[in-house]
């Protein structure tokens, strides 16, 4: 799996190529048929892409699009429609985190200074385009409120960001200390907690030298992950104590989203070492929850309170994705829920609130540009909502995709501002 956090853009080809569904995927238990799902476009700040990766229960969103040119690109708040900037430190780039943000519409992530790295680091690895080198900036966690953004200390060392942030002010990150690592972690830093304002240090897997701590849920438990030059460790911090997940029978296991019932998801590399499927951990074991019919693996992102599940399921080995919604124990593709008319293919879902609502990524059919989307369930709660009022007989959902996608768009995707982990395993999520 391949998740970076460095955030690119380009004008794309309408050059994808749709495949039927391999095998039709089973209804979940006492289910007589899925929901349907409309689609709105977020739309961008100017440039010609953009990403969702967080919704809260509101159905605010937080997100990361280019700016006019290209060149840089920035963290957005959108609500109702309106996609705001959400500006930087002084430098030229900015972006949010992971999935949830608090209800009040907090938002963490992290800006580049005007400042360049004193060690010539790139430590948010922010670059726009496959041509352009990351600009070198000095990266701080910030929390964005009502657009203001606050900063968020260190370690004592000159990056770190901010991943995200509960209802108690508690975020969730990694910062440098200062100090060296090794050769083969350089990159990497420490994971961290900041508890209003003030950031403590979270202990790691024996052994392990680095590692992030990526989410965070109401109960002040974390998640994310600490490794060594060999192993990746999935970890569950709580009351102090760092708490090893386990892994799916590989050496690597990463943690990326936790719910309020203590609910952990992520990836985990196989025996094979070569391939990594989604995992959901629950009362101390780790479930592998496979892949979509046909698929060689997958990844899951983004878990609600209702144990519903949504990620994305790799279609090859050269990272074309699509996105999955996964509940009662069955992988669903999204793309096979949505109108059959639709333009968009979803490639990722990056986070799902408790109404349903998701938030994700997802390839224009016919302008070729990938831009962050909301997906809005049409049950009872939704029903008025814009595209659900169409009865099922007059706007059917569609087969599940297969779309391979041209070779510079999946490498601009690949290279998206959606993950802050930084260090040289990005790129291989579960190393081989």
């Amino acid at each position: 799996m391949k998740l970076l956090c460095i955030f690119a853009v380009a004008v794309f080809a309408l050059l994808a190529v749709p495949t039927a569904l391999v095998a039709q995927e089973q209804l979940p238990k006492g289910k007589k048929h899925h929901l349907r799902y409309t689609v709105t476009d977020i739309g961008t700040l100017g440039g010609a892409f953009s990403f969702a990766g967080g919704i809260n229960e509101k159905g605010w969103v937080a997100g990361s699009s280019t700016l006019p040119g290209e060149q840089d690109v920035h963290a957005f708040f959108w609500r109702r429609g309106v996609i705001k900037d959400l500006g930087t430190l002084g430098g030229p780039n900015s972006g949010p985190s992971f999935s949830l943000f608090s209800e009040q519409g907090k938002i963490a992530g992290a800006a580049e200074t005007s400042t360049p790295d004193p060690d010539g680091e790139t430590f948010c690895f922010f670059t726009t385009s496959d041509n352009l080198p990351p600009s070198g900036h000095t990266c701080l966690p910030v929390v964005w409120n009502h657009a203001v953004a606050t900063t968020l200390p260190t370690l004592g060392g000159n990056n770190g960001v901010a991943n995200q942030i509960n209802n108690r002010d508690q975020v969730a990150g990694v910062a440098e200390s200062g100090m060296p690592l090794p050769s083969c972690l350089q990159g990497f830093a420490l994971p961290v907690l900041w508890d209003h304002g003030q950031v403590h240090a979270l202990p790691m897997f024996s052994g392990d030298q680095a590692g992030v701590a990526v989410a965070i849920n109401d109960r002040g438990q974390a998640a994310g992950f600490s490794g060594s030059c060999t192993n990746f460790h999935a970890l569950l911090w709580q009351k102090g104590e760092a708490i090893n997940l386990g892994n799916l029978g590989g050496s690597a296991s990463f943690a990326s989203a936790i719910n309020n019932r203590r609910e952990v998801v992520g990836s985990s590399s196989l025996p094979d070492g070569a391939t990594a499927d989604a995992f959901l951990w629950r009362n101390g074991v780790m479930t592998d929850l496979g892949t979509l019919p046909g698929d060689v693996g997958s990844d899951a992102l983004g878990i609600n309170d209702k144990t519903q599940v949504v990620g994305e399921s790799s279609i090859d080995e050269s990272g074309d994705n699509r996105a999955f919604l996964w509940e009662d124990g069955v992988m669903t593709d999204l793309n096979s829920l949505i109108p059959a008319g639709s333009p968009w293919f979803l490639v990722e879902a990056d986070s799902i609130n408790s109404r349903g609502e998701i938030v994700g990524g997802a390839y224009n059919l016919i302008t070729g540009e990938i831009h962050g989307i909301v997906a809005i369930p049409c049950d009872g709660e939704h029903s008025t909502e814009k595209g659900c009022t169409v009865q099922a007989n007059q706007d059917e959902t569609r087969s599940s995709l297969k779309i391979v996608l041209p070779q510079n768009v999946r490498s601009l995707l690949q290279q998206r501002l959606t993950r802050f982990w930084p260090g040289p395993w990005f790129g291989v999520r579960a190393p081989k």
